[in-house]
């Protein structure tokens, strides 16, 4: 799930409809406007965003409103505090050691 949600991220046009949509729900025709493309290519990022479980979308008659899914962003967070984590342990420990070397001088 992590490397599909990665890969729907990796485009700036998706990213930047994610970024969109954490400010609130917004139509396909909204999406579309900023970034110059019809709608037929939004409805293609949009569905890639869908297919990972990151964004929902539903019909208000005739017109498509999209979300975010903020609980898709899960696994992502989990990953990315783990990896915080474990780079500021190694950073503890290098400054460790780095104090140990400079008492030896």
């Amino acid at each position: 799930m992590l490397a599909t949600t990665f890969a729907a991220l990796g485009d700036g046009t998706r990213l930047a409809v994610v970024t969109r949509l954490s400010r609130g729900e917004a139509t396909m025709g909204e999406l579309a406007a900023p970034h110059r493309v019809s709608l037929p290519a939004m409805t293609k990022h949009v569905g890639v965003l869908v297919d990972a479980g990151l964004v929902s979308r539903r019909k208000v008659g005739r017109t498509v409103v999209c979300s975010l899914r903020p609980e898709a962003f899960t696994e992502v967070q989990t990953w990315l505090g783990d990896l915080t984590t474990y780079w500021n342990t190694t950073i503890d420990r290098l400054e460790d050691l780095l104090r140990g070397s400079d008492d030896e001088h």
